[in-house]
């Protein structure tokens, strides 16, 4: 494993959206800043997590089933076995994924616990979804951009306001891309949970962590110019593919897997 790490400091003063979601994933490594923020979040936040990261794995494991061998993943969070290289390296072995995220300390537990197999190899870097092109300049140093490559963003950009166009950072990051890459999206809704709208909004706001959830409509122009894998854009008990059906439960996540034409 490689890892480039900007020199920046852990602030334990503020929640960080990073270990507020290791906490509802049952994780520890988070501080109290962060609990305060997930223990006002309504129950279902946490069913929402799991829910989301099952995705994950599923859909990892399907484009790496299909020959996915490069995957870049952005907002990778605080490590939570499986990892999305675990899952992967399992099937394909000599796999690289390069792993993106702007809270410190998740590059302290990514150089414990991301450790690639013998044939493959994984790498790190401190970076902000907000600077792709930071995020791409690293990445050509690792992945092969002549060939497809598999782009992760799970539960990130519903912490992008509107004002700093998350379409177009988004669009940035696609554009790069070859020809039968693969774009693997999941963003937080309250379309199934109407009435938690005010509690959710409320408590990221109180926490200073902004928050936009999108509507279906609002999270459509992500895939813009992609193909739609089936079942297409659904929320996340609803999407599989060669795995058993997931059991059917509201979801606060919309999701995807999309080619790139």
């Amino acid at each position: 494993m490689t890892a480039q790490f900007s020199g920046s400091r852990i602030d334990t003063s503020k929640p960080h959206p990073a270990r507020v979601y290791d906490w509802l994933l049952g994780g520890k490594d988070n501080y109290l800043v962060d609990q305060e923020v997930a223990e006002k979040l309504p129950l279902e936040a946490r069913h929402n997590a799991m829910r989301n990261r099952a995705f994950m794995h599923r859909a990892a494991a399907w484009l790496a089933g299909n020959g996915m061998d490069q995957f870049l993943d952005i907002g990778t969070g605080i490590p939570t076995e499986p990892n999305l290289h675990q899952i992967v390296q399992g099937i394909v072995p000599s796999a690289r994924i390069a792993y993106a995220d702007n809270d410190p300390i998740v590059l302290r537990h990514a150089e414990a616990l991301l450790v690639s197999s013998a044939e493959g190899a994984t790498d790190y870097e401190e970076a902000d979804v907000r600077r792709p092109e930071t995020i791409l300049d690293h990445a050509r140093s690792f992945l092969d951009f002549t060939r497809p490559i598999a782009l992760s963003m799970i539960a990130l950009m519903h912490f992008v306001t509107d004002e700093e166009d998350p379409y177009g950072l988004t669009r940035t990051l696609l554009d790069a891309l070859p020809s039968g890459s693969y774009f693997m999206f999941s963003h937080g809704t309250t379309d199934e949970h109407p009435h938690l709208v005010q509690s959710v909004t409320t408590t990221y706001r109180k926490g200073e962590i902004p928050l936009r959830m999108r509507t279906r409509a609002e999270i459509e122009p992500f895939f813009e110019g992609l193909e739609l894998v089936d079942p297409g854009l659904v929320t996340a008990t609803k999407w599989y593919k060669d795995s058993p059906a997931p059991q059917q439960e509201t979801s606060g996540f919309y999701v995807g897997v999309a080619r790139v034409p």
